[in-house]
């Protein structure tokens, strides 16, 4: 009966592959851009994705049919569903593997699957294996992580496992094994699979001999980065995940065939403290599960980043589902209940432009909040209906800003907000709202994108590495143009002083070691006056001053470093130091510094042109969005990249916008964002226009334009080798397919 069973299951699932390749290949690949044929595994090409993240009582209360509904209303192809780790939703073999506390004798797992493949879905089975009970612990203490003095680490009374003991090496490859002989989902997929952050060390037995045989150390005393010991256990972790990333796939492989893979979900934002290598994982994904289900911090048009960083840093074309959540995040988050919709809708949208495919998630199988339910099927419904402008493109931005997590690991270490993520974002933010399209590029990348950049940003990348700083080098010298700021490529791996100044040198500058101003976060007291300083701005202005003729200085409120050239580089304008802000009385200029300047420019010998920033401008930017500081970052990138942007949108309001070539056709994606940069949630939209939007030909003469959204023809007109588009209105978002 077992073997009939496993037999029945198999069919099923060649049934659903099949149905699922021949609903994919009615399209023409010829007139899509997709790549041909029936045969190609499931990881290139479910394009949409579900998530219920089932609830221990959704045994006896989930209502199936509802979601077999919802499925459809969706037109996902792939859904992710809880199988085992630290809730098993299926009768285990294994004993120890916890069961859903309404389980019973049922074998949910298998409800769903089977309902799934009747859809013609593919299947993907969620782990969740960072933790286990106390009987499990009881039974194997030694899988478990333990502090310095020997007590098990826990949370809400589950006991956290060790990635270096056999619950990972031999216990985690049973349950694989177990439910690929049952149910043969396509793959795997876990959100907790790290185990422990950096923030905390496990001194168990395992980690205390590994650590030992592998680098011949003691386990560092306690978590501190100006410890030699804790810097090469933070990297010695990421080699252990990436171990046991490995072990996984070998045994999904092995067990369920070449394409049955294992991923373990990835957070987009490099400077986020997850213990995990992102460029390593990134290397080796055939498909990205990204768990970012929401804003944290930032604007929309961070979705749109997640997406391309993520692919760019694995393959172009490797498809990035993402998480996104229905529920309510932010300050307070409330699992079961309904996010404003255009809050999810924009998260959605800005990760779609950004070659995100799109995953709807919600918490638990019962229906307490179905509003929740109705926002993700018109955007779900869009997707399916333009799908084949939306994947096999490539992306026509030609200015490129570098992320390391070496930096943010090693540089930002305790301040990783303040050192890494503010510059980082202040560049973003800065250039989404000036509607220049960019590439966020790996710095082990720089090489393999340098061909199709003509401007590269360092937002503070201060640990480089020498191939780093030689490929940074070598692209400035045949003629790219270079904007960087702070203490770029001046730390090595360890975040200590490199004493490779390669770079500085060919851009005519040198650091003095001095600094002055106000650098990390400073009182808003009005009594606390250190960053209440200011640039001077001079009668004979730099076209990066373009827009400020009315003033002569402009507020700062950052740090700056000391810095002197004696090349072709030229100071911009000058720094005036802090003075009082209270009483208004004592608020007056009380000296100027004309001889320390924020920002240098000018033209280097290559051809390229240069823009360094020693005043923290981005990172400011990042903090506070004053318009001023976003002005001079899109200024400094306008007049550096000298003409050879992409595309111009002129009209109102905040877009963001991405532009993409797929053989002969320019695809434009034009979000509107309109209104959303403050605190909260956004529960309205704005409808803004009209705009006018001009793109490079490529060498492509339309007749028009197709409006995907609004479902309509927009006139083109072409001139000396431009198109240029008119959009009357954009509510959320529009996708311009121009051929």
């Amino acid at each position: 009966m077992k073997r009939i069973a496993i037999l029945i299951s198999a069919i099923a699932v060649m049934s659903c592959c099949l149905l699922s390749c021949n609903t994919r290949s009615e399209k023409s690949p010829e007139s899509t851009g997709e790549k041909s044929g029936a045969d190609l595994p499931w990881y290139q090409t479910t394009y949409r994705w579900a998530q219920t993240n089932f609830t221990e009582d959704d045994p006896v209360k989930a209502d199936l049919e509802f979601w077999r509904q919802q499925w459809r209303r969706t037109k996902i192809q792939g859904v992710i569903v809880n199988a085992g780790g630290i809730v098993a939703y299926y009768p285990s073999e294994l004993d120890l593997q916890y069961r859903a506390k309404h389980l019973g004798e049922q074998d949910f797992f298998k409800r769903v699957n089977d309902m799934a493949h009747e859809e013609g879905i593919v299947v993907v089975a969620r782990m969740d294996i960072n933790r286990a009970t106390k009987e499990f612990y009881e039974t194997h203490p030694d899988w478990f992580c333990r502090r310095k003095n020997g007590d098990p680490i826990m949370s809400n009374d589950r006991y956290f496992s060790c990635i270096n003991s056999d619950y990972y090496k031999v216990f985690i490859p049973q349950v694989l094994e177990e439910i690929i002989e049952r149910y043969h989902p396509v793959g795997f997929t876990d959100n907790s699979w790290k185990g422990l952050e950096r923030n905390t060390i496990c001194y168990c037995d395992n980690c205390k001999a590994k650590f030992k045989a592998e680098r011949g150390m003691e386990l560092p005393e306690a978590v501190s980065w100006d410890d030699p010991v804790y810097r090469e256990w933070v990297r010695w972790g990421y080699e252990c995940r990436l171990a046991n990333w490995d072990l996984f796939n070998e045994v999904t492989k092995k067990a369920g065939g070449e394409d049955c893979m294992w991923f373990g979900m990835v957070h987009a934002d490099p400077a986020s403290g997850s213990f995990a290598d992102l460029k390593g994982i990134l290397s080796r994904s055939k498909m990205i599960f990204c768990d970012h289900q929401g804003r944290e911090g930032a604007g929309f048009e961070q979705n749109s980043v997640n997406g391309t960083l993520l692919r760019l840093a694995s393959d172009e074309q490797v498809l990035a589902p993402e998480s996104m959540a229905n529920y309510v995040r932010g300050g307070r988050t409330f699992r079961l209940g309904s996010n404003p919709k255009e809050e999810t809708r924009l998260w959605m949208i800005s990760g779609i432009a950004g070659g995100i495919s799109p995953w709807f998630h919600h918490i638990g199988g019962s229906q307490n909040d179905s509003r929740q339910f109705e926002t993700p099927v018109p955007i779900f419904q869009w997707h399916a209906d333009n799908e084949q402008y939306l994947y096999n493109r490539t992306d026509l931005a030609n200015v490129g800003i570098v992320w390391s997590q070496p930096n943010a690991d090693f540089y930002g270490r305790n301040e990783v907000r303040e050192k890494v993520s503010l510059p980082w974002k202040g560049f973003c933010q800065a250039l989404s709202r000036a509607r220049i399209p960019f590439l966020p590029i790996n710095a082990q990348d720089i090489g393999k994108y340098a061909s199709r950049i003509n401007t590269l940003i360092l937002p503070d990348v201060a640990v480089m590495s020498d191939s780093e700083i030689d490929a940074v080098c070598d692209f400035v010298s045949k003629g790219g143009n270079i904007i960087l700021t702070g203490n770029t490529a001046t730390l090595d791996g360890d975040g200590q002083p490199s004493g490779n100044d390669k770079l500085w040198q060919l851009l005519g500058l040198s650091r003095t070691g001095e600094r002055k101003g106000a650098f990390g976060s400073t009182s808003s007291s009005w009594e606390v006056s250190a960053a209440h300083n200011y640039f001077r701005l001079p009668k004979d202005r730099h076209e990066i001053l373009t827009g400020f003729e009315n003033t002569d200085m402009l507020p700062f409120g950052g740090g700056l470093q000391v810095v002197n050239s004696t090349g072709n580089l030229k100071p911009a304008f000058s720094y005036i130091p802090p003075f009082p802000i209270y009483p208004p009385e004592f608020s007056w200029i009380r000296e100027e510094e004309p001889n320390t300047y924020p920002l240098f420019a000018g033209t280097l010998s290559g051809g390229g042109r240069a823009v360094y920033f020693a005043g923290d401008i981005d990172r400011c930017y990042g903090r506070a969005l004053l318009p001023d500081h976003g002005k001079l970052l899109s200024n400094a990138v306008r007049w550096a990249s000298n003409g050879t942007l992409p595309l111009s949108v002129e009209g109102p309001g905040h877009i963001d916008c991405k532009v993409y070539r797929q053989d002969n056709r320019l695809i434009v994606h034009l979000t509107n964002l309109t209104g959303t940069n403050r605190i909260g949630y956004v529960d309205e939209l704005i409808p803004v226009g009209p705009y006018t939007v001009t793109l490079d030909a490529q060498g492509i003469n339309p007749g028009s334009a197709f409006m995907t959204v609004q479902n309509t023809k927009a006139p083109v007109s072409i001139r000396d080798g431009k198109l240029t588009i008119s959009i009357d209105k954009i509510t959320d978002f529009e996708m311009l397919v121009i051929e």
